[in-house]
């Protein structure tokens, strides 16, 4: 069975509203301004060419994209037909959009699922490794269906104190272990990568750990 994998910029305070997708922003595409948030585009400052290529070389490791319907229409909207190999690849792999709505599919190979605790399942037995890219809302469902395979988090240096977080209260309890150590850039973002594990967080008794180290 293939992989999902999940790749998304945060703050160290774990805030994700107001981000310009990564992956669009890394490579001169189009700002995402949230409504009013006082702080779109925070990430923009810590992106440099270091962190650029590690992004293109994520992206071709991918067979499959899946993502939420607002990520989709701004890649869709971006991509199509860009002369880079990120915009090559995305044009190649198939697409796959979550969404009870009407999405438009007008960008080539570009597949709606509407269950996605049931289609994400199978889409992972078709596909050897399947990248969502932002897609803040389609992540709760991901997470709390147990679809989650890796989690690669970019983590900027600025904390906002306010906005949507990326594991919001009432998240699935999970516990991740980590792939590779942290890798940072030139430009301040740390690339955390982590694989998530099966059953509920281990907990331990503190009083007896300091027993054991005496």
């Amino acid at each position: 069975m293939g992989e999902l994998h999940v790749n998304m910029n945060t703050t160290l305070d774990g805030v994700i509203q107001g981000r310009i997708p990564m992956i669009v922003q890394a490579n001169g595409g189009p700002t995402e301004q949230d409504g009013d948030f006082a702080y779109a585009g925070w990430e923009r400052p810590f992106w440099d060419s270091e962190s650029g290529e590690q992004v293109d070389a994520d992206v071709q490791a991918s067979d499959a994209l899946l993502l939420g319907r607002m990520t989709y229409d701004i890649f869709r909207n971006y991509w199509p037909g860009t002369p880079n190999e990120i915009g090559r690849a995305f044009d190649r792999v198939p697409k796959y959009v979550a969404s009870r709505g009407t999405p438009e599919l007008s960008w080539d190979a570009s597949t709606q699922i509407t269950d996605v605790g049931a289609e994400v399942r199978d889409l992972r037995e078709r596909h050897e490794q399947i990248h969502t890219w932002g897609s803040a809302n389609l992540l709760q469902t991901l997470f709390r269906e147990a679809l989650v395979d890796r989690v690669n988090l970019w983590v900027c240096p600025v904390v906002l104190g306010q906005g949507k977080k990326l594991f919001p209260e009432g998240t699935a309890a999970t516990r991740f272990e980590q792939v590779e150590p942290p890798k940072s850039f030139p430009g301040g973002v740390v690339l955390l990568r982590y694989r998530c594990l099966e059953g509920p967080p281990e907990t331990g008794n503190v009083a007896e750990a300091v027993n054991a180290a005496d």
